[in-house]
């Protein structure tokens, strides 16, 4: 009865949170840049670790075929290093909680700010069945090449960056040249 009581409670605040006014203005991008950069300093002295992403999908995917096929994930040299954690649980990694906690504290903001509206951003030209394809097209490349280079954006420009590492520098220096080239071909179906 309690927990009702709470789940309840919760509801209401959300439902009260997602019919407010107009949204908010955005942040102003120096101080959420700054407030990134406190957020990294917290990861390196509070975890010993900085921030990522990719790591905590690589857990869930484990954590999936480990449910289902575990013979497989224990031959695989792959899986074994995400089963090897001390718990033997790959959901027990900081990276997991990491994420949960950005996608519900990007909910909160979101309805705080009054953004949370169920929409797909697209120009005029461009459907809506288009702009989902050309959507999950992106990330799964970035998916993909966020496990070739051995991290995704948020750890290799963010961690990796902080940490100077050069192949972070040069991660990065060709993620945003490769999109500057690439954005000419579709500006058009944007206008």
């Amino acid at each position: 009865m309690r927990y009702y009581s709470l789940v309840r409670s919760v509801t209401q605040l959300l439902t009260y949170l997602y019919t407010m006014s107009a949204p908010k203005p955005y942040m102003n991008p120096y101080l959420a840049g700054i407030g990134i950069g406190l957020v990294l300093l917290a990861a390196f002295v509070i975890m010993g670790r900085g921030l990522g992403a990719s790591g905590a999908l690589s857990s869930f995917l484990t954590f999936g075929v480990n449910s289902v096929a575990p013979s497989h994930a224990q031959s695989n040299t792959f899986y074994k290093e995400y089963l090897s954690t001390p718990s033997g649980n790959p959901l027990n990694d900081w990276l997991v909680f990491e994420i949960l906690g950005v996608l519900i504290g990007g909910l909160i903001s979101g309805l705080i700010s009054g953004r949370v509206r169920r929409t797909v951003d697209k120009s005029a030209r461009v459907t809506i069945t288009t702009r989902m394809v050309y959507a999950f097209s992106g990330g799964i490349l970035m998916g993909f090449g966020s496990k070739i280079a051995r991290g995704c954006t948020s750890g290799q420009a963010l961690t990796g960056g902080a940490l100077l590492s050069v192949g972070s520098w040069v991660f990065m220096i060709a993620v945003f040249a490769s999109a500057y080239c690439v954005a000419y071909f579709f500006k058009k179906q944007w206008t």
